[in-house]
């Protein structure tokens, strides 16, 4: 069992670590029977779930449904057409990591994943960048946020939400997002406005982040800037070396160059208020490689806000931080929205947590199939995605649980007591898992 390497860090577990994540599991799921009009149709949703946990080679549909028992056929109707309310399981999901894993140090994590795919057929599949890859590739995209606690020995993380990038190219086509099950109320966003209605959604239903990062493809767009102002969210993200700032108000407002926003790695390079700065050594992280030194400097400084006719500066001002890696010369900038007196070490902090989400695609690919998608309608691909997750969940929740994070009367935490809880209704399932 592959997966189980995620819980304990190692290949093999105890028959009683074993045992112990029966009733785990069975009091997990049962707190979304609600979701599920029928037994049956709940019934394939643990049959599904169990089989993302299983050491299958490949954890599409049909690999699945044949090692259960499930016929082909019904296992992708139970994705496509079964009536079962999965935006419900997203909420109670959101619900259910606050209510157990929320802290004060939370930091959600915005990132895009792309999954290669071949034809033309899964929702939302063009020639776009994909990271799996590393090129221009014929891909899925979806826009994700996670959720983690960022604690440096023993982070909990969570998937909070999955959604479809969907093109300009297939919104403008409703034809095609029709036959593949693509609402019509869906059109097409950039992924950093997906980001913001991801956060918002969360928050909601009740989540709380105290930070917010993300890479360069959404720290470069001010628009996505002003969004978080307007949510009242602090974040720190990279932004590209040409994203244009103000480091002093212009006296003028004239399209000559002396008074123009200027390339951030230019600021950072000449503008007397970085030059007139020392560099800070910080040791951003240890690995087994030994200790990840930068040097790092800050200012604060201007965006730009845009309109059809003209740019200006913006009234409030934005931390600009320019990080050079001591060992590679890699040079990296980061803007911020936090306040004034934030320190450096607690921004350079989060913005170095975006790992999590980068570990959290490799294991959800590896241990719960998140990529192994092979569905041709839009419900499939998202409630694929939220199964994947919902295994994640319940394996990051037994990792804080053996590690001994959570109290001995948290369920299934101990090997005693209650150890035959739901053991009968799981036997048939788990047996699938031996």
């Amino acid at each position: 069992m592959g997966f189980l390497r995620t819980i304990s860090g190692d290949s093999k577990m105890t028959a009683d670590q074993l045992r112990s994540l029966q009733p785990a599991l069975s009091a997990l799921l049962k707190r979304f029977r609600c979701c599920f009009r029928k037994e049956v149709t709940f019934r394939h949703w643990q049959c599904y779930l169990l089989g993302l946990m299983a050491d299958l080679q490949r954890k599409s549909i049909e690999p699945i449904a044949l090692a259960s028992g499930v016929a082909v056929r019904t296992l992708q109707e139970f994705l496509s057409f079964f009536v079962w309310d999965h935006g419900r399981i997203n909420r109670m999901l959101q619900h259910q990591v606050m209510n157990e894993y929320g802290c004060d140090e939370a930091i959600g994590v915005i990132d895009g994943s792309g999954h290669h795919k071949q034809g033309d057929k899964t929702p939302g599949v063009q020639r776009q960048w994909c990271g799996e890859t590393g090129k221009i590739d014929n891909c899925v995209v979806g826009q994700h946020l996670l959720y983690t606690g960022n604690d440096e020995r023993n982070p909990f993380t969570c998937m909070l939400a999955s959604d479809l990038y969907l093109p300009e190219s297939w919104a403008e086509d409703r034809d095609r997002c029709r036959a593949a099950g693509i609402p019509d109320e869906l059109k097409y966003r950039p992924k950093w406005q997906i980001a913001l209605d991801q956060v918002t959604d969360a928050e909601g239903n009740g989540v709380r982040f105290n930070w917010l990062s993300f890479d360069e493809e959404y720290g470069s767009i001010p628009a996505f800037w002003f969004g978080l102002d307007r949510l009242g969210m602090r974040a720190i993200g990279e932004v590209r070396r040409n994203v244009l700032c103000w480091p002093t108000l212009p006296k003028y407002g004239s399209l000559r160059g002396a008074f123009a926003a200027k390339r951030v790695d230019n600021v950072c390079r000449f503008s007397p208020v970085f030059r007139e700065k020392k560099w800070h050594r910080m040791t951003i992280k240890t690995t087994t490689r030994g200790p990840v030194t930068w040097q790092v400097k800050a200012e604060r400084v201007h965006l730009v806000e845009a309109s059809e006719s003209t740019s200006r500066p913006t009234d409030r001002l934005y931390w600009l931080i320019v990080a050079r890696n001591e060992k590679t010369e890699e040079m990296k900038y980061f803007v911020s929205n936090a306040p004034g007196n934030t320190t450096l070490k607690m921004m350079m902090k989060v913005a170095f947590a975006r790992w999590h989400v980068e570990k959290w695609f490799e294991r959800a690919k590896q241990e719960a199939g998140f990529g192994a998608f092979e569905v041709r309608t839009y419900t499939s691909l998202i409630r694929h995605w939220l199964c994947s997750r919902m295994v994640m969940y319940f394996l990051a929740a037994q990792t804080q649980r053996l590690r001994g994070e959570k109290s001995e009367d948290h369920v299934g935490a101990s090997g005693r007591g209650h150890q035959g809880a739901g053991q009968q209704d799981m036997e048939p399932l788990l047996a699938f898992m031996a």
